[in-house]
């Protein structure tokens, strides 16, 4: 399929969601993460802020879960066209961006070496293409931060579709955390059921 068709697909898709079953299946999400992946005290997380309204995935809980365990928490800022990582803390002020999310009031890009980006997407193929809401973003951030961080997609939804126009600007997913599964591109996928 192609991508302005499997992002409405899936828009429609998420849309369905009650608010419960966006806490529950968030939750889950993070589980299967925390079982795959041993983030350690002071590594650097990149992670959204959830689009509410979108029903996007409560990252709210990673967050949490990263100030307990003591690991240095960076979130997206848009910057005219560009996306910029800024360090937040339990006591960071945020503002709410015409999208409506949150950002930290800094202007300030304070890493681009992560240990893991934990990214959002609308859908993501078995290859790990991800399908975004079009506007590059996130490709474009990827090409500026260090090869050996790991990106990781978070959805609602497994791999059922192909993504039939995938270009050559678009930057590949490392591994796709669902409710049920873990994938690892490039190599075989984890069962959590």
């Amino acid at each position: 399929m192609l991508k302005k068709d499997l992002r409405k697909k899936y828009m429609d898709l998420r849309k369905t969601l009650s608010k419960d079953e966006v806490l529950s299946l968030s939750q889950k999400i993070f589980e299967n993460f925390v079982l795959q992946f041993n983030v350690l005290d002071n590594q650097e997380v990149h992670i959204f802020f959830p689009i509410e309204k979108l029903n996007e995935i409560n990252t709210k809980i990673f967050i949490n879960y990263f100030f307990e365990k003591n690991i240095q928490v960076f979130v997206p800022k848009m910057v005219g066209n560009k996306i910029i990582s800024i360090q937040i803390k339990p006591d960071t002020v945020f503002l709410q961006n015409s999208w409506g999310i949150l950002e930290p009031e800094s202007n300030e890009n304070e890493s681009d070496a992560f240990d893991y980006v934990i990214t959002p997407l609308l859908y993501c193929d078995a290859l790990g293409n991800r399908i975004g809401y079009g506007k590059g973003f996130y490709d474009q951030f990827f090409a500026g931060i260090n090869l050996d961080a790991k990106k990781i997609g978070v959805n609602y939804f497994s791999p059922t579709d192909s993504i039939d126009d995938v270009s050559l600007q678009d930057v590949k997913l490392d591994y796709l955390v669902t409710p049920t599964e873990v994938l690892s591109f490039g190599c075989t996928s984890i069962s959590t059921k």
